[in-house]
């Protein structure tokens, strides 16, 4: 008896093994994964990818109307410009740990892809998710936030190409909006388009020189620049991928403090349509 129901604890075991790996070889499957299985997984926050032995080639014809979609953006480090200690030491870039859950990815974007007289290319981007509020934990302490985004973005690559090959990099500038909006009060109750105008918790020094940069709200825009760098290619399904670099300013926090200097790097793909 005693070995009765080892064996059968043994055979309950094995198909509980059996069970998961079953449950997970589904999940690594071709087919649409349920909500209920994307759920709490940070799997909605990862970009499609194209198989790592495509090396392709697409071709494309001047005069043509061509747009790139589904364009996704997947930061995997993120990296904040640090003045030196003393003056010897030159400012870097040290690397800091995201704060912002699973929700850092940019996602659907689209825009035009023309091709220019000598070859290169250019793309515009138009419309989609183009825009995340993110915050960075730098090693001693501060946190740092920004809005990730690319909006706007006009992107050219390499004359004398026509196509997009494993070797394309498309460069170009983008706006960089506000991290906060008109309306948003500081903890004075201080904004752009509504609150009060001086810190009124403070009548002797509430319109004070020191505090002009916090009574004085600014709508700032910045300027940020990106380098996307094709490595994979598809030309069946015109799938692209490979990797980015971008640089950005931070928040500003209305105008009240000097923006640092971030370098977001990571992974992206996206899908070429002819639009003829």
């Amino acid at each position: 008896m005693r070995y009765k129901a080892l064996i059968a604890a043994l055979l309950a075991l094995c198909l509980s093994v059996l069970t998961a790996a079953c449950g997970d070889a589904s999940m690594a499957s071709d087919r649409p994964l349920t909500y209920e299985e994307i759920r709490n997984t940070g799997l909605a926050n990862n970009c499609p990818d194209v198989d790592t032995v495509t090396r392709g080639s697409i071709a494309l014809e001047a005069g043509k109307n061509y747009s790139i979609q589904a364009l996704c953006l997947q930061p995997l480090n993120y990296y904040v410009k640090e003045e030196g200690l003393n003056k010897r030491r030159e400012a870097e870039f040290v690397e800091g740990r995201l704060l912002t859950r699973k929700t850092s990815s940019l996602d659907q974007i689209q825009g035009s892809l023309t091709v220019n007289s000598d070859g290169s290319l250019v793309f515009t981007e138009e419309d989609g998710f183009d825009f995340q509020p993110s915050t960075v934990l730098l090693p001693g302490g501060e946190e740092v936030p920004f809005l990730f985004t690319i909006k706007q973005l006009v992107a050219t690559s390499q004359a004398g190409q026509a196509a997009i090959t494993s070797s394309t990099d498309l460069k170009g500038q983008f706006r960089v909006p506000s991290y906060r909006g008109s309306t948003f009060l500081d903890p004075k109750g201080r904004g752009l388009a509504s609150g009060y105008d001086n810190a009124v918790a403070l009548p002797a020094d509430a319109d004070s020189d020191e505090l002009v940069k916090e009574n004085v709200k600014k709508y700032d825009i910045g300027t940020g620049s990106i380098s996307l760098q094709v490595s994979k290619v598809d030309a069946d399904t015109n799938e692209i991928a490979g990797t980015f670099v971008s640089y950005q300013p931070s928040d500003t926090d209305m105008g009240s403090k000097k923006p640092s200097d971030m370098k977001i790097v990571g992974r992206f793909y996206a899908r070429v349509d002819s639009d003829a």
